[in-house]
């Protein structure tokens, strides 16, 4: 299969070199001029489009998604699919699907969870939105590049699976954080904390995989003096998504709400930046309840 690839930063990168290395014709385009492994360099988004059976975009937001789609759309042939696998607000991933349709292709949007490890290991979760004949042509892909992908629904769908879950995400990484460090404080030791709260009623993917607490459980960035991982801001942009999309449909989210404002602050008011999203831990230990 002739794919196109659109955005090759450190997660669409990796992708792109495991579909080159699964036997595909891949040629790629990034604006910093970064390549992947196995992949045809072209010189121009249009270029990576024109001509290809597939198209997939890793992008960083809904504005550069919608800019760059109304370049390449035109340049692709009829029939071809374009896979946005960018986390982007809902309203971008329709209004591209649109204007897909329109050009008779087919379209899915399609984020991923599972971070940098996951794109280069070909272990990512993809969460699609789309129609059925879309989807069946972008699942070998999945396959190849992620370990697993459902079908969440219509276009958009994908976008709206992604964003709720991260938002509980972010949320329960946040009571996670603020237990260990209510756990120090009470004199309990986290190897302790973790053999209890990791089996018990306060398991969750934030507890059992990546701990935020170093020395306990298994390997996460919180033992790799916090370095991203998952950064704080692509955190926060995630709650942002989620308190956007939350305000667009009128649903009451309070925890996601609050979230975002506990990132925000970690990230633009305390020197968050370039930091895994799990190092929120030190700073409840640094100042209690934030």
């Amino acid at each position: 299969m002739k794919i196109g690839f659109i955005g090759l930063g450190n997660m669409g990168a990796p992708m792109a070199a495991n579909l080159a290395a699964a036997g595909h014709s891949v040629t790629g385009f990034d604006v910093a001029g970064t390549t992947a492994k196995g992949v045809a360099q072209a010189p121009d988004a249009e270029a990576a489009a024109r001509d290809m059976d597939v198209v997939i975009t890793m992008l960083p937001n809904g504005t550069i998604l919608r800019d760059v789609t109304a370049t390449i759309i035109p340049a692709m042939r009829s029939g071809a699919t374009l896979i946005d696998c960018s986390t982007v607000d809902v309203e971008s991933a329709r209004a591209v699907a649109e204007q897909a349709y329109a050009a008779g292709l087919l379209a899915v949007d399609a984020p991923v969870s599972g971070g940098i490890g996951g794109a280069a290991g070909g272990t990512l979760t993809f969460m699609a939105g789309g129609s059925a004949d879309a989807f069946a042509t972008a699942e070998p892909l999945f396959d190849i590049m992620g370990q697993k992908a459902v079908h969440c629904g219509d276009a958009g769908a994908g976008q709206a699976a992604k964003i709720c879950n991260n938002m509980i995400l972010g949320a329960t990484m946040i009571a996670t954080c603020e237990a260990f460090a209510l756990a120090d404080k009470l004199g309990l030791d986290r190897q302790k904390m973790f053999d209890v709260a990791s089996t018990s009623s306060g398991n969750s993917w934030s507890m059992n995989a990546y701990c935020p607490a170093p020395g306990v459980g298994p390997q996460s960035p919180a033992d790799n003096d916090y370095q991203p991982g998952f950064a704080a801001e692509l955190m926060l942009k995630d709650l942002g998504l989620s308190q956007q999309a939350a305000e667009a449909v009128d649903a009451d989210t309070p925890m996601g709400a609050r979230a975002l404002e506990l990132y925000r602050a970690f990230v633009e008011d305390e020197d968050g930046r370039g930091r895994d999203f799990s190092a929120m831990l030190p700073r409840f230990e640094r100042r209690g309840r934030g």
